[in-house]
């Protein structure tokens, strides 16, 4: 409906402001509580210097006119992000590059004489390839000697869980869905190894900060005194400090089981090179022209870059983070291609107060077209999941459907069976198109020259 309203879910902690859409636009109110601050973050030149160099959404300042209301101060009219996702989606560079300009906008702040309130992960988005900062009510007055507030915040948000993927486990990037606030920093001290305390950084960012958190919890007057007044240098130099040791983590992956996978395809070069021709030909075949393409289980995006490539905003997933990792290093300066970690037999559910904060994969499509290859197979065959059930929910999440069939004599399913019975009568061509046309209809099908397998084009009834 023209000029409906709605706000977003996330927003209503924030007493600044809330974010809501109308027309497919995206507009930040600001309240008159958020006023000082706000006329600070337009005079001073730091929203017109962060646009500049990119890392924030561009803006328009708007006088209220959608909501009438005494409490409404002015209304930002942003950029859209095409599909919104969550730190525990990321890969570890995304997770690190998320880090690293959240740290810059908070130098280049003070500058302008402000300073981040707020640094938490979910304030930074990838956008046109890139980390973007989007919470612009997240900006207070910079106070001489009063330290960074957003300091803790910061920790647990990205230091810790990256420090945790670093010298301990990469699937410990998960405890984020857990913990919606970040890491507990006392958490994170108990599970890092202790060579980590020789780490200068980690030492006085982590462990000391973490037992400082103990030792004056529920003591307010104690905490003020404890923080005392700090100068901007001190601050400028703890930013460095966050800086150089984010800077210098890397993340040293031994193989995980799809990292590799396309060295080890069953595809002449020549049948991997058709199967690429018949995704490009089906997806420029689909009417109207697909704005958001998820490509579910994408490895490291060979097939999304078709899709990207074609200009389709496309996000990329995958349950292995090493192949996501791959796949968002070598495509950062993609700006139609954002790669995610997504276990589809599991995939992200709503989190948060009253489990819509952070909100499901769902619930953030359905995409206009969905792309799964190499699939059925490992879905069918590894899970046990009917097709059935699998048409059921893929006509939930997609309005348009590339997928590709993978017959039981193929090499690669074959080796699915080897350690199993095979009590899988119905994984058939037959009962494939039988159930998937329960809700799909099938517009075409080609098979793929050089295998036994068969790509099909379908669009939900």
């Amino acid at each position: 409906m023209k000029d409906q309203i709605s706000f977003e879910e996330s927003s209503f902690r924030d007493p600044s402001g809330a974010v809501y859409y109308k027309n497919n636009k995206v507009y930040r109110l600001i309240n008159k509580i958020y006023k000082s601050d706000f006329d600070l973050f337009l005079s001073s030149g730091l929203k017109k210097t962060l646009e500049k160099k990119g890392l924030i959404l561009k803006s328009k300042v708007h006088d209220e006119k959608d909501l009438k209301s005494s409490k409404i101060y002015k209304v930002l009219e942003t950029q859209k992000i095409p599909f919104i996702s969550y730190p525990y989606e990321w890969s570890f560079s995304q997770l690190r590059d998320a880090a690293l300009i959240t740290l810059d906008i908070q130098r280049i702040a003070l500058e302008h004489g402000m300073s981040l309130k707020d640094a938490s992960s979910y304030n930074v988005q990838f956008f046109h390839g890139k980390p973007v900062f989007i919470d612009l009510l997240s900006f207070e007055k910079y106070q001489d000697g009063k330290p960074w507030v957003a300091y803790r915040q910061f920790c647990q948000h990205f230091l810790a869980p990256l420090a945790l993927i670093v010298h301990k486990d990469i699937r410990l990037s998960q405890i984020l869905k857990v913990y919606i606030d970040g890491v507990p920093l006392d958490l994170a001290s108990k599970l890092l190894p202790k060579k980590t305390w020789l780490n200068l950084s980690f030492l006085m960012h982590i462990h000391a900060h973490a037992k400082s958190q103990i030792r004056y919890a529920d003591k307010a007057d104690r905490v003020k005194k404890y923080r005392g007044s700090i100068s901007k240098q001190a601050l400028l130099q703890i930013l460095d400090s966050l800086e150089k040791q984010i800077k210098k983590m890397k993340w040293h992956v031994g193989g995980t089981e799809w990292g590799d996978y396309y060295s080890f395809t069953n595809y002449t070069k020549k049948a991997f090179e058709y199967k690429k021709k018949l995704v490009a030909g089906f997806l420029k075949k689909i009417s109207p022209k697909p704005e958001l393409v998820w490509d579910l289980g994408a490895n490291t995006g060979e097939f999304s870059k078709i899709s990207s490539d074609l200009g389709l905003f496309t996000v990329s997933f995958d349950i292995d983070p090493l192949a996501v990792e791959k796949n968002y290093v070598r495509n950062k300066n993609s700006k139609n291609l954002l790669p995610l970690i997504l276990d589809l037999t599991n995939p992200t559910s709503g989190i948060g107060w009253s489990n819509t904060e952070r909100k499901s994969m769902i619930s953030r499509g359905p995409a206009d077209c969905a792309i799964a290859l190499a699939l059925i197979h490992h879905l069918a065959i590894t899970n046990n999941i009917p097709f059935s059930n699998i048409a059921k929910f893929l006509s939930k999440i997609t309005n348009n459907l590339i997928i590709e069939f993978v017959p039981k004599d193929d090499s690669n399913a074959k080796k699915l069976l080897i350690l199993r019975e095979d009590v899988f009568p119905n994984y058939t061509k037959e009962d494939f198109e039988k159930d998937f046309s329960k809700y799909f209809k099938i517009l075409n099908k080609k098979d793929v020259r050089g295998s036994k397998r068969i790509l099909y084009l379908m669009k939900k009834i």
